[in-house]
């Protein structure tokens, strides 16, 4: 079998691929694809589409890579608060905390939570109440919490909150 061998070249253009992300600014971040081609006349032409391939996508933002690490947001500061009630007396805290912490020292004080009904907390008993974000996510309670001491009652309310 007698033959030649050798390279076989075509004018056909080199293409690559590469996933992107479109922020807006206002905390909307879209992937899109956005394909290069390099034309036989070495001209680099963009095309950008959503990940399917080829449905046409439009950037309306600042183009930056998926994986890029962005800028931090600012830590948010936060408000720390605890108050003692001995006796007779109501500590209310408005829905909107990270966390609140009671620690009930003596007597039988009442807990209601988002104006539902009020519950004894037994002397020797700690509860607390948090969200794991906050900062961007806004993740906060919910509810109002009010502690209401009885005669005899001695106990601590905690408070986290963003400022």
């Amino acid at each position: 079998m007698a033959g030649t061998s050798g390279s076989v070249s075509t004018a056909a253009p080199d293409r690559e691929f590469e996933i992107l992300c479109d922020d807006d600014g206002a905390g909307n971040v879209t992937a899109f694809l956005r394909r290069y081609t390099v034309d036989s006349t070495g001209t680099t032409v963009p095309v950008d589409t959503q990940l399917d391939g080829t449905t046409a996508y439009t950037v309306t933002g600042t183009v930056v890579r998926c994986d890029a690490e962005q800028p931090a947001a600012p830590n948010p500061l936060i408000d720390s608060t605890i108050q003692r009630q001995t006796g007779v007396g109501t500590v209310t805290i408005p829905a909107g905390a990270r966390s609140i912490t009671l620690v009930v020292y003596a007597g039988s004080p009442t807990l209601a939570i988002g104006g539902g009904t009020a519950v004894a907390v037994a002397a020797g008993t700690s509860l607390t109440w948090g969200v794991d974000r906050g900062g961007e996510s806004g993740e906060q309670l919910q509810d109002a919490f009010v502690f209401t001491g009885v005669a005899g009652s001695d106990f601590l309310v905690s408070t986290t909150r963003e400022v």
